[in-house]
């Protein structure tokens, strides 16, 4: 039999899943009641969870009205994009010539996938891909707190991506030129260029619009 701690773990684990591929979407309210038979548990471990996520951030209860799911705000992605910048230029400034254009031929045939998963409204699909796309500027660099750093953004990368699907949709084109440009500066061994190439990309998809992809 399920333990009450068990049971909260796994509404934490499933609500917060909901958020992050934005089946709850920012400024939803969610119901508690509600919650608990979609998942098939009483209130007592959803409170629990809950409670959780809104220390954690993704969440914001109102006694007796819900949960409201938030929306990162214009400092909260204005920062992640500083960090981003930070993290995955420092990665490709930090690698070897060869780790570089190993890399660049390693990116190039995904690029084809990514636009192929946005021009099919694959939404998961996509984050996945260009999650790991940006990850591995970050990695190039051979150092494992760089990388562990990263990891802590991603959900926070996830959440804005979700947010911000239809505009994805819309600008397919754009977005995989951008990738383009970035695998290209790479191939040229221009550590500096990319990093413009970088800041470019994240500050051009940067705003209420649509965040850093």
């Amino acid at each position: 039999m399920p333990t009450p701690d068990s049971a909260a773990l796994r509404a934490h684990t499933a609500i917060r899943a909901a958020i992050l591929d934005g089946s709850h979407r920012p400024g939803e309210m969610l119901s508690e009641n509600e919650l608990a038979q979609r998942l098939g548990m009483s209130r007592t471990p959803v409170r629990s969870a809950l409670t959780r996520l809104q220390d954690e951030g993704w969440i914001t209860i109102y006694p007796k009205r819900g949960a409201l799911v938030r929306r990162l705000s214009d400092r909260e992605i204005a920062e992640l994009a500083d960090a981003r910048l930070i993290l995955e230029a420092m990665g490709v400034q930090r690698a070897s010539t060869e780790v570089r254009r190993a890399l660049a031929d390693r990116l190039e045939p995904q690029l084809n996938a990514q636009r192929e998963a946005l021009l099919a409204r694959d939404l998961d699909g996509f984050v996945t891909l260009t999650i790991a796309f940006h990850r591995s500027f970050v990695e190039a660099a051979g150092n494992a707190v760089l990388a562990e750093i990263a990891d802590r953004l991603t959900d926070r990368q996830r959440l804005l991506l979700s947010a911000h699907r239809e505009t994805l949709f819309e600008r397919v084109e754009e977005t995989i030129a951008e990738h383009r440009a970035l695998v290209e500066r790479l191939r040229a061994d221009d550590p500096a260029g990319f990093a413009e190439a970088l800041r470019g990309h994240l500050m051009d998809t940067h705003g209420p619009e649509l965040g850093p992809v």
